[in-house]
């Protein structure tokens, strides 16, 4: 390799080493011209998407944006941050999908610059650089998570800013970088707090590594500070609620992920990453863990093992785990390079690139809605692919990811023609009660061109913001149980039906009650409303 050589400080008092630097300047303009390239990818992959229209809003966007018009320190299912985002992005660019969905794909799109920036920091020259950032444009679990607006893009975002800041201070001895370090931990706390997982994994890592020195200095303390200065005023509303977000993730874990063993949550590993990325990850694991090379970044391979062993022993989701994958398929890209070149076997290069690229057109359309739905539903059969299911819920022809995006509209259509057929005393001292939040949001979003009455629910933050305070008389109640309204209400009676093909299951056939005569206080009954999960 050309150029000058470079310092790389160890921690303790061990002397510099000398290494060849990765490459000159030209080199760095053309690796940095690819990996901005290969970010566009990502980015017009979605934005395109999103401008054909997609299926639709997801549930969890509809919930968004009812969060973003109740702006707090926090909220039953999760931090703040994304939320101020969204308001922010709702203001300047509207509600369209593809006003929704930009932010989203952008970060995406950083995820895959990140990827490459690690690369380059490993020594991995274009090969290196286009293996890994094509792998992880590829992969459905990220294709997945920036298809949409929520929490986890960006979660994914401030993951990889955080492994590319540890990357830096594992090669170069930085220690000031851990200011910035805790900065962005507190940011990203502030979006989702599976950045604690980092967190674990981190402190873990060091204490099983030479690297443990740094929890003598100052540095690593002071950017731990700087975090929770930023957390502490969602930690102040956690108190103030008394701590919702704990009964949130209680609650979730005992009734609604769907349990799985560590085999299964391993499998689902390889099949969220895609199956053709799985040696590159495993290749950067084996060299953190055993190449000489990888040495000095043996932290990221036990931060890994950590945090999947704590995400088996919680029964968490599968893709909890993706965030972690980026450095692992850097250094996966890095080692594949150098062992094609050592053993002059160039050929393999074009290759790899086509089957990767190949191998993700073929699974893209399982993460990205850009079939028609039938024309899906024919190809996921073909390929052998039945939808997963992460919650205890039944699924239909659809995987959820693409199930929750279909129902709103018709839901919204029936709850407006019961609402319309009340006498006018009736629509004027009226509310809705929903069952979940996803009906809530896509009512208070699809129906407020209808002049539907408040919409609540007794489902995560919609158990906060309450029922009102105006005198009811009718309550539209949207699914359920008559026997079981019976119990708060003198009369039930059922007034239509949501009917909707693609559907979750459980959304379809969904029944619609008028209730009146409540039988306690409004403010009395609503207590027995919550669930969080």
């Amino acid at each position: 390799m050309g150029g000058k050589a470079r310092v790389i400080h160890e921690y303790g008092d061990a002397p510099a080493i000398q290494l060849p630097a990765v490459a000159d300047e030209a080199e760095i303009s053309s690796s940095s011209f690819l990996i901005v390239s290969l970010a566009f990818v990502r980015l017009f992959v979605h934005v395109l998407t999103s401008a054909l229209g997609g299926y639709g809003y997801f549930r969890d966007e509809l919930y968004y944006i009812a969060c973003s018009e109740h702006l707090a320190w926090g909220y039953v299912d999760h931090p703040p941050l994304s939320i101020l985002i969204l308001a922010m992005n709702r203001l300047v660019l509207g509600d369209s999908l593809v006003a929704l969905r930009f932010l989203p794909a952008l970060a995406g799109a950083a995820s895959v610059y990140v990827t490459g920036l690690m690369v380059r920091e490993l020594g991995g020259r274009k090969f290196a650089i286009s293996l890994a950032c094509l792998a992880v444009i590829i992969a459905p679990a990220y294709l997945a998570i920036a298809g949409f607006y929520s929490m986890n893009a960006f979660d994914l975002l401030f993951w990889n800013i955080l492994l590319f800041l540890l990357l830096v201070i594992l090669k170069h001895g930085r220690q000031e970088v851990w200011l910035l370090f805790g900065l962005v931990a507190g940011l990203g706390l502030m979006n989702k707090i599976s950045v604690l997982f980092l967190g674990f994994g981190l402190v873990i890592g060091l204490l099983l590594t030479p690297e443990r020195i740094v929890l003598r200095r100052k540095w690593i303390w002071l950017g731990g500070l700087i975090a929770a200065l930023i957390v502490l005023p969602n930690i102040v509303w956690q108190i103030v609620y008394g701590w919702p977000t704990l009964e949130f993730i209680e609650q979730a874990q005992r009734y609604k992920i769907a349990s799985m063993g560590p085999v299964e949550f391993l499998l689902g590993q390889v099949e969220y990453l895609h199956p053709l990325v799985f040696p590159i990850w495993v290749a950067g694991l084996w060299y953190f863990f055993f190449h000489p090379d990888g040495k000095q970044y043996r932290l990221f391979g036990w931060m890994y093992a950590v945090i999947f062993v704590f995400l088996v022993v919680q029964n968490s989701k599968v893709y909890y785990l993706a965030p972690i994958y980026t450095i692992l398929i850097a250094a996966g890209g890095v080692i594949i390079q150098q062992w094609i070149e050592q053993r002059g076997r160039k050929w393999m290069k074009p290759v790899l690139i086509a089957l990767l690229a190949l191998g993700g057109i073929a699974t893209v359309p399982l993460t990205v809605p850009i079939l028609p739905v039938e024309s899906f539903i024919r190809y996921a059969r073909v390929v052998g692919i039945e939808p997963r299911a992460e919650e205890n819920n039944p699924l239909g022809a659809l995987p959820q990811l693409y199930a929750d995006c279909f129902g709103w509209e018709e839901l919204t259509a029936t709850v407006v023609s019961v609402h319309r057929g009340l006498s006018p005393k009736d629509q004027s001292r009226s509310l809705i009660y929903t069952q979940n939040y996803g009906e809530a949001g896509a009512l208070n979003f699809f129906g407020r061109h209808f002049g539907l009455p408040r919409v609540v629910s007794g489902h995560n933050n919609y158990f906060l913001w309450g029922p009102g305070t105006d005198s009811v008389h009718a309550v539209i109640i949207v699914g359920g149980e008559e026997e079981d309204h019976l119990r708060a209400f003198e009369n039930v009676q059922r007034a239509g039906v949501s009917v909707c093909t693609y559907c979750m299951p459980y959304e379809n056939n969904l029944p619609i009650f008028v209730a009146r005569g409540l039988k306690v206080p409004l403010d009395e009954a609503w207590s027995s409303t919550k669930h969080y999960n």
